[in-house]
């Protein structure tokens, strides 16, 4: 399967000079199966380059959207998702294994007055409800392909909850984990040991390192990790492949440089094999 980035910022769209390399768009990640299955994570502002791509591509008609969960940085985009006021397009919503018309109630709302202008009414594509995720294989599998991909979820650590994913195809497998605190305590979040066999030997995980360790000592329980805390998780897990992600507004390309520098310094030095980089909007990632 093939990982495009379409956002890694983390809470708000930061384009601009200094995000020019690494991204400025919200989350948005699309994921391609070897039979052409398309599974979109997140709906943050890079949803809105994605739907122009899939509007190029005339075979593409079905679309999963999984929904890590709804804080605004992960739905802000959705309004300008142009395949969804297009007839002949079929978006399944999924969330987690939650009551799926919360999904799209929260979508719903977001574009109710007086937010946004353009109500959901106005858009032309079917919508589905998907299935709970958390099974082997899951219902929300597209309609019209293979369905070469399974995908499980586990809670996310944070506030007001929210789901990872992994997806696996064949021996292959790719973990996304963003809005994940993984050294506090939040209600409906696991132990940072559940998280660690999560991504046991996994051959790709996204995970969240939005705060530098100062950062984090007056931002603990906002619901996110240091890039420390990213990093050691993947060396204990036996991930191949770590991507640095939900980077934070404030982090300008060059400081996402020197986080990349000082992560690797810490894995050699741990003498482990991980290779991590810090995931930029536009990068391919295969598995």
């Amino acid at each position: 399967m093939n990982i495009r980035i379409w956002g890694c910022r983390g809470s708000m769209a930061t384009p601009g000079a200094e995000t020019l390399r690494y991204g400025g768009e919200s989350t948005c990640v699309e994921i391609q199966s070897t039979t052409g299955q398309r599974i979109v994570v997140d709906a943050g502002s890079g949803i809105r380059k994605l739907g122009r791509a899939l509007l190029k591509e005339k075979p593409v008609s079905n679309i999963t959207l999984l929904l890590t969960h709804s804080h605004w940085d992960h739905i802000s985009g959705f309004p300008f998702f142009s395949p969804a006021y297009v007839p002949g397009y079929s978006i399944t919503v999924c969330g987690g294994p939650v009551p799926q018309q919360y999904i799209l109630g929260a979508l719903t709302r977001h574009m109710e007055a007086p937010y946004f202008p353009v109500d959901f009414s106005a858009l032309k594509a079917t919508f589905n409800k998907g299935c709970h995720c958390d099974r082997k294989v899951c219902d929300h599998m597209l309609p019209e392909s293979d369905h070469s991909i399974e995908c499980h979820s586990i809670p996310l650590n944070h506030p007001n909850g929210g789901y990872g994913f992994k997806f696996v195809e064949g021996p292959k497998t790719f973990v996304f984990l963003t809005d994940n605190e993984l050294r506090y305590s939040h209600e409906g979040g696991l132990p940072r040991r559940s998280y660690v066999e999560y991504c046991h030997g996994v051959d790709l995980l996204f995970h969240d390192a939005q705060y530098t360790e100062h950062e984090y000592e007056y931002k603990e329980g906002w619901g996110h990790s240091t890039f420390s805390d990213a990093v050691d998780l993947a060396m204990e897990a036996g991930a191949k492949r770590l991507g640095l992600f939900h980077h934070d507004p404030e982090r300008t390309d060059e400081d996402l440089d020197q986080q990349v520098e000082w992560c690797r310094n810490r894995i050699a030095k741990a003498g482990s094999r991980l290779h991590c980089f810090a995931c930029a909007e536009g990068m391919d990632a295969e598995v």
